[in-house]
């Protein structure tokens, strides 16, 4: 168990570091990058109070919300290349 909290502090910690990068970050490149770390880094929050508390219906929701993470993030990156392969 011990190990399961130090993830979530160093997790919390990361997410923490992305808000102020989203905030602060000098282009748009940056901010979504820096909301793709806080969006998955939520979900590996979620996954780790998951195994804490051995609920299984959280990893049903990590899934789905790490297959439209992922799809948000190829479809934000489209949009910054201005649709440019």
């Amino acid at each position: 168990m011990i190990g399961i909290d130090l993830g979530i502090v160093v997790i919390g910690l990361a997410c923490l570091v992305g808000t102020v990068r989203m905030v602060v970050g000098p282009t748009d490149a940056d901010r979504a990058v820096a909301g793709d770390l806080l969006f998955f880094g939520v979900i590996g929050l979620v996954a780790l109070v998951g195994v804490r508390t051995a609920s299984p219906f959280t990893f049903d929701l990590v899934l789905v919300a790490a297959l439209v993470g992922f799809l948000g993030a190829l479809s934000l990156a489209r949009a910054l290349t201005r649709g440019k392969r």
